[in-house]
């Protein structure tokens, strides 16, 4: 018969849902016992365990749940067999801290970098799915987390629909917090893309009653930026250029030209002329 003392670590098991415990490396049960020498070779070229039921083997405290080692002296036979000899557990108790469980919902933030081939875009730029995924855990881990960043991805002469799993940086070593998910999906509908310019008509706004203005150019190009599928559509109606009288300060003798409306069927659009000359003749 040889005696010694093995580290035996704890198996929780039966933890009521509504708690969660918190990690803590330190617990771990020094148990001393008798057995005979080939008894021994199990606790040696295995990491030995005790289970704790929580529905049996704890009591519960504002803060704690603790086990005590006369538990496992209760449980002897059926931990060890009748051919082990339990001499001494310690520490004397062992003290789980718990939190209440909290589920929250938290964005995901995309880290992506897409470089289109020439002539192709996308008209949505890209969708992730899921856009936020659950963390379950302690309130007090789980409130500090604000988003979830993805790993960083970067595509590059993309002229073809995009749809690629990107995992996400969890937070590391915190075996306390569970989450839904663990990727994400990256998707986006590549289209190709053209340019087109139209001529515009120039719409002047808050012009004082009583004033007469004359104002050249009367037009103006708005060149706008679309996919193929979309270019036939587009027309003079979609887009709207003011100039807005208010916006001319003293001995100014330009207005300055704004796009007011533009077609949501164009990616974007701007102005190819920065003034319009004007003179007030009455």
């Amino acid at each position: 018969q040889y005696t010694n003392t093995r580290v035996f670590n704890i198996h929780k098991i039966n933890v009521p849902n509504e708690y969660v415990i918190l990690n803590d490396s330190n617990n771990k049960l020094d148990v001393v016992f008798k057995t005979y020498g080939f008894n021994w070779l199990k606790y040696y070229f295995s990491k030995p365990e005790i289970t704790v039921d929580f529905s049996q083997d704890v009591t519960k405290t504002d803060s704690l749940f603790v086990f005590t080692k006369s538990r496992v002296f209760l449980k002897s036979e059926s931990i060890f067999g009748s051919q082990v000899e339990l001499l001494n557990v310690s520490p004397e108790n062992i003290y789980f801290r718990y939190d209440i469980n909290l589920i929250k919902k938290v964005p995901v933030v995309v880290d992506a970098i897409i470089n289109y081939n020439a002539g192709y875009d996308s008209f949505n730029s890209y969708k992730i799915l899921p856009d936020s995924i659950q963390v379950v855990g302690p309130n007090v881990l789980v409130e500090t987390i604000k988003n979830i960043q993805t790993e960083k991805v970067v595509l590059e002469n993309v002229k073809s629909n995009i749809n690629k799993a990107i995992k996400l940086k969890l937070p590391k070593n915190n075996k306390d917090l569970i989450f839904s998910s663990d990727e994400v999906d990256l998707t986006a509908e590549v289209e190709k893309f053209t340019e087109g310019s139209l001529k515009i008509p120039i719409t002047l706004i808050n012009v004082p009653e009583g004033l007469k203005i004359k104002y050249f150019p009367k037009s103006i190009n708005v060149i706008f930026y679309t996919s193929l599928d979309k270019f036939n559509e587009i027309s003079v109606k979609d887009f709207k250029v003011v100039c807005d009288y208010n916006k001319v300060s003293n001995n100014q003798t330009f207005l300055l030209p704004e796009l007011d409306k533009i077609t949501q069927n164009v990616k974007s659009a701007k102005i190819n002329q920065q003034h319009i000359d004007f003179i007030i003749t009455e």
